[in-house]
């Protein structure tokens, strides 16, 4: 099948609308205004010169809560749907950059991809008495499922068949939608891709503080302020957070725990997670991304990866969802870099032209990464269909699973 001429990649589509700082609303079926095509106001990426900059420019701005969908057919076949949460930190990326075109992925699987845009930074996640109540961003995202549940039949695909992927910060998102009473139902499996999970979310009473400290930097109400003085506030907020803190790898606006519907660190977990087929994993080198001069990768890939995301697959086993695990060994020539963080987004989403300047593809020919993605694309598809799959694939090895005591 031809991902090019046999697959619709529609929208942007609006899902849902929302004031500055307030909770987003669904859009109704009557609302004739077409989609803005926004995506969330963002500095650059402080992962350019691993990704590079991306290949496409879209319009910046707060009517931003857009998705796209790549389906092989608006008709009745009711196919497994997957559904996109980019990652960037929570300050950049969305749903839908050339980077994500699930074009490639829905042709070969015969799926539904929804890729998604979601508020970022102060906007979606400062947490600040009187002004926003925190973790936006994350309900943009349960309003986004509830749009597929609602909508998605009409593209080809199956309501009750849907998988929630994120990477990075937005498998830091799918963790927190399995545990989400909101969430509860709108997916049947999840993927985490390089997830560190030890910053998930961060205490109310520091959230609070940057808050604070944002807000004297913005000098003005938030709730009035233009989009540069938003940002130029938030990327001082950020410098201060890292002076203070010295947590290079955390953003100065993540959720907020005990903020709506976040828990704190090690509640239980509930029965939301049972019965939920779960795939999480991580790259070998994902810490070059990251590390300081003075950081071992391989260590610091462990402790910010490995560890958290095992301990982590152990509690929902034994809440009783069931766990598979993965590592990417691929290391592509010419590259610096490794098995970097980012690395296996070329090898799901978007064409040859949106990667083709990543410093972390190296001098890789576009024909072993078109094999590699295809090998890791078909467990992909396999688990969205199945909950499961055979032998990993190379570049793919199985990751360390915990089992039912």
């Amino acid at each position: 099948m031809s991902a090019r001429t046999e697959v619709l990649r529609t929208g942007p589509i609006r899902y849902a609308t929302a004031e500055r700082f307030g909770r987003p609303r669904p859009v109704a079926d009557d609302d004739p205004r077409p989609a803005s095509g926004e995506i969330g106001p963002q500095p650059p990426s402080r992962l350019d010169f691993v990704m590079g900059p991306p290949s496409d420019t879209r319009p910046q701005g707060e009517d931003c809560l857009n998705l796209t969908v790549a389906t092989p057919a608006r008709d009745a076949a009711a196919r497994p749907v997957l559904v996109w949460l980019h990652g960037g930190g929570f300050s950049s990326g969305a749903g839908l950059m050339d980077w994500y075109d699930g074009s490639v992925l829905a042709a070969e699987g015969d799926v539904v991809v929804v890729g998604v845009n979601y508020r970022l930074g102060a906007l979606g996640y400062l947490f600040l008495d009187g002004v926003s109540e925190g973790n936006l961003g994350l309900y943009d995202q349960v309003e986004a499922l509830r749009w597929v549940q609602a909508h998605i039949a009409g593209y080809g695909g199956d309501p009750a068949d849907v998988t929630v992927l994120g990477q990075s910060a937005g498998g830091i998102s799918v963790r927190l939608l399995m545990e989400l009473p909101e969430a509860h139902g709108l997916f049947r499996r999840a993927i985490l891709q390089s997830a560190p999970l030890e910053i998930t979310r961060r205490a109310a009473e520091e959230s609070l503080a940057l808050g604070r400290y944002f807000a004297d930097a913005l000098g003005t109400d938030p709730r009035t302020a233009d989009i540069p003085a938003i940002l130029a506030a938030q990327g001082a907020t950020a410098r201060f957070h890292l002076r203070t803190a010295g947590r290079r790898m955390e953003p100065a606006f993540i959720p907020v725990e005990g903020a709506g519907p976040v828990p704190a660190p090690g509640a239980p977990l509930d029965g939301s997670v049972q019965g939920l087929d779960v795939l999480y994993g991580w790259n070998a080198d994902d810490m070059t991304a990251f590390a300081g001069p003075d950081d071992d990768p391989t260590v610091r890939t462990r402790e910010v990866y490995e560890e958290p995301l095992t301990r982590y697959g152990e509690r929902l086993t034994r809440a009783g969802a069931r766990v598979h695990a993965y590592r990417l060994d691929w290391r592509p020539a010419g590259s610096p870099f490794g098995a970097t963080h980012c690395l296996e987004l070329p090898l799901l989403f978007g064409t040859h032209d949106a990667w083709r300047t990543a410093p972390m593809l190296g001098t890789t020919p576009r024909e072993e990464i078109e094999r590699l993605g295809r090998a890791l694309r078909s467990a992909w598809l396999a688990f969205a269909r199945t909950g499961t799959f055979g032998t990993l694939p190379a570049p793919l090895t199985d990751g360390p699973v915990p089992r039912p005591s």
